[in-house]
Order: structure tokens, then sequence, then C-alpha cells
């Protein structure tokens, strides 16, 4: 009679799930080109030229140098993230054999936190709205990053879902909370705030729908990806930084920074 068969263990059974999640080795990736190179050059030098022209405006006293400061760090991070990336460094390879800058991720952590921060004192928004919406922003940022890793694709739009529901809750601090606490201190730092808030949300739902087509589907390019992100980021950091430097004569006398310490 034949031998009777042997069921497999558990143990072998959770084996044999994990080989058939783990990802394929990757024989060729898909690394950025020529023009990706040159977005990321580009994106370098205009961060990191705007960074040293605000290391000499934060030396100048006057009521907005809080505001340099931060719009200083703001590019500062954002230079050494793209120096990171045109160096060959903060990048791996996902599933799908596509190059994964995770450096810019970090660099978003930092930056974006920072521009919420720089929107809340401008707006003069409490504390309390401030650090909700920074923490959210958090979210926003690692939620997408780990949707970037993900190898299961369920678990990766999961992931999206969460970054998403998160960035709805910053959008609206910004397009409302801060807005509403901008309104009451004056028609010109409304102003100003309405011109920043409008730059920021716009850029910000940018950067989702750029995510879907590249660490989601993988329909843009790595270097098509490069780029977009590139001019977001100039937007949402340079401009947002020289429209705060132009609008420097609005803000009262007084250290904003002192009502949150």
């Amino acid at each position: 009679s034949a031998p009777p068969v042997s069921e497999p263990s558990t143990m072998a059974i959770f084996e044999m799930l994990a080989q058939s999640l783990a990802p394929t080795a990757c024989t060729t990736i898909e690394e950025v080109g020529s023009t990706g190179v040159g977005a990321l050059t580009v994106a370098f030098l205009v961060l990191a030229i705007t960074a040293i022209i605000f290391i000499a405006r934060s030396s100048v006293p006057g009521p907005e140098r809080p505001h340099i400061y931060i719009c200083l760090y703001i590019c500062g991070v954002a230079a050494l993230g793209y120096f990171a990336m045109l160096s060959g460094q903060g990048w791996t390879a996902i599933a799908g054999c596509r190059q994964f800058f995770y450096a810019r991720y970090f660099d978003w952590a930092v930056t974006n936190s920072l521009i919420v921060l720089n929107l809340g004192l401008i707006a003069g928004a409490d504390s309390a709205s401030i650090a909700a919406t920074i923490g959210a922003e958090v979210v926003v940022v690692f939620a997408t990053y780990m949707g970037s890793v993900a190898v299961v694709t369920t678990v990766k739009w999961f992931w999206f879902t969460f970054s998403l529901v998160a960035l709805v809750f910053v959008l609206y601090s910004i397009a409302r909370t801060f807005k509403d606490s901008a309104i009451l201190r004056g028609g010109a730092i409304a102003s100003l705030y309405g011109q920043l808030a409008a730059l920021i949300l716009i850029c910000w739902i940018f950067y989702p729908l750029i995510w879907v087509f590249s660490s989601g589907f993988a329909s843009f390019s790595v270097s098509f990806e490069v780029c977009a992100y590139a001019v977001i980021d100039i937007c949402a950091k340079v401009i947002f930084s020289f429209i705060i430097l132009s609008g420097r004569e609005v803000f009262p006398p007084g250290n904003l920074v002192k009502e949150y310490v």
C-alpha cells in the first residue's frame, strides 16, 4: 500500500506564504534618466540658492524674522534632500524593479511640517490647531512612504487611503481653521495668508496625484516622476518663501513666536 501523505506543518505554510509575497529579484532596475537628473540638479541649485538668500535675510531684525528662519530651514533641508538624490544616495528598488527615492520622504516630513508651522504662525492660529495639523501632515508622509514600499498591492492602497484621510484634515485646517484665524488678524495678514494658503493647497493636491501614477500604478517613468515632484517642491517651498519675504511689511511689531512659548 502507498505510504501516508503527511500534511504540511503550520510553519511550512507560513514559509510558503512569505515566499509567495516576497518580491522577485530584479535583474534590471528602472532608474532616473538624464532628464530626471537635470531636474534634480535644477531643484537642488534653486533650493540651495534660496536658502543662502534667506541666511543673509535672517540677520536683519524685524517682526518677520521668525518666518524667515523657518523658510531658511524649509529650503535648506529640501536642498539637502535633493543633494542626496542627485549624488546617488537615498534610494532603493521597490516592487516592480523601480527606483524609489526615499530621501524625499525624510525631506517632506521636516519641510512640510515647517510649512504648516509657518502658515499657522502667520494666521495666528492656536498652538493646539497647529500641532494637530503638523501631526496629520507627518501621518500623510509616513503613510505615503509605507504605501510606496509595500509589496502587497492591497496593503499599498490601504496605506494610500490612510494618507488621503490625513491629507483631508491638513487641507481643511489650512483652508478653514487657519484662515478664520488670519481673518481675525486683519486685512493685510489675511491677504498674505490667502496667497500662501492657495499656493500650498494647489501644490499639495498634486502630490497624491503624482504618487498614484508613479509609486501607485507605475504609469509615469522615474524621470517624469522626479521632474513632476521637483516642480511642485520648488513652487511649495521657494515661491512660498519669497511670497513671505515680499510681504514682510505686513507683520505687526513683536515676535509672534513668543505667543506659543
